[in-house]
């Protein structure tokens, strides 16, 4: 069997009445993407406490998969016009053949060797190196499975930072898979929230698959206590605009590490948490930096 992908570009007002119209006309599937993905016009979409961000982006791409008998200029007119749109939009179409969806996907994910004795594992690989410590993560809907430079930051960073019995606090906790390490590595009280709850979901049944005690929790439940480290990959203006917050909940004398950051960044996100915990450079990795520092005691 095989179906059509079409592609139309339009702007964030009428995206998703698009992608509705589009699902309700029987496509299979249909996504809303930034148009400029992957240039330097990108512009990251994120919900966090405190900030507001315009739905969509200014320049959309809405994608559908559609039956390949589908009339493709019937359907669009139609959706076009119940989204709004004058006419036929213009678009893109690209036939997509059927595969083995499921293995060729896995092919796409490999064990990722984080440190000689920190590697992470999906579920149909066996672990390269028995005696190492073994994050089993699947690829999911919730960001972080190790592959990104930021979490390799961050995985880094709490394998030279966890001791033994310490607290940590993941804050943005996507996958899971920082909290996850952190009790791998001899943490015993470790919290991740996250503002989705997909992400929550997906964290629990990751811990669960890993047989580690990690709580996570929806950002909304108030987090309570301090812990020694804290750890958040986000992106540089939620970390900005939860400085107060994020520094808070960091124990006097503990440690504090931001990722999700560029180089760029650097000196505003310093100048943001300077009030409560100086901040250095500690390491960066294909574009992205970690920084990292003490709270006083």
């Amino acid at each position: 069997m095989s179906w059509i992908s079409v592609t139309i570009d339009t702007d964030c007002r009428h995206a998703e009445p698009l992608a509705d119209a589009l699902l309700d006309a029987g496509a299979c599937s249909a996504s809303i993407e930034d148009a400029d993905a992957g240039t330097p016009d990108e512009t990251p979409r994120f919900g966090e406490p405190g900030l507001s961000a315009a739905p969509g982006w200014a320049r959309s791409r809405v994608v559908a998969l559609l039956d390949v008998d589908v009339d493709v200029v019937r359907l669009l007119e139609s959706c076009a016009a119940a989204a709004g749109l004058p006419g036929v939009p213009a678009h893109a179409l690209e036939k997509v053949e059927a595969q083995d969806w499921v293995r060729l996907t896995q092919s796409q994910f490999e064990p990722i060797r984080v440190s000689e004795r920190l590697w992470i594992v999906p579920s149909w690989h066996t672990a390269p190196d028995p005696q190492a410590i073994v994050l089993l993560l699947d690829p999911g809907m919730a960001f972080g499975t190790g592959s990104h430079p930021t979490t390799r930051l961050c995985l880094e960073w709490l394998e030279r930072t966890v001791t033994p019995g310490c607290s940590v606090l993941d804050y943005g906790c996507g996958s899971g898979i920082l909290g996850i390490a952190a009790a791998r590595l001899g943490a015993v009280d470790v919290l991740g929230v996250d503002i989705d709850p997909q992400a929550v979901a997906a964290a629990r049944n990751n811990a669960a698959r890993n047989e580690t005690r990690v709580r996570f929790e929806d950002s909304a439940v108030e987090i309570r206590g301090q812990f020694d480290l804290v750890v958040a990959n986000i992106l540089s203006n939620p970390l900005k605009a939860l400085a107060p917050a994020i520094c808070a909940h960091v124990r006097p004398g503990g440690r504090l590490a931001l990722s999700g950051i560029l180089p760029a960044q650097t000196g505003e996100l310093i100048a943001a948490y300077a009030p409560w915990i100086p901040l250095a450079l500690v390491d960066g990795r294909e574009g992205w930096i970690c920084l990292a520092g003490t709270k006083a005691a």
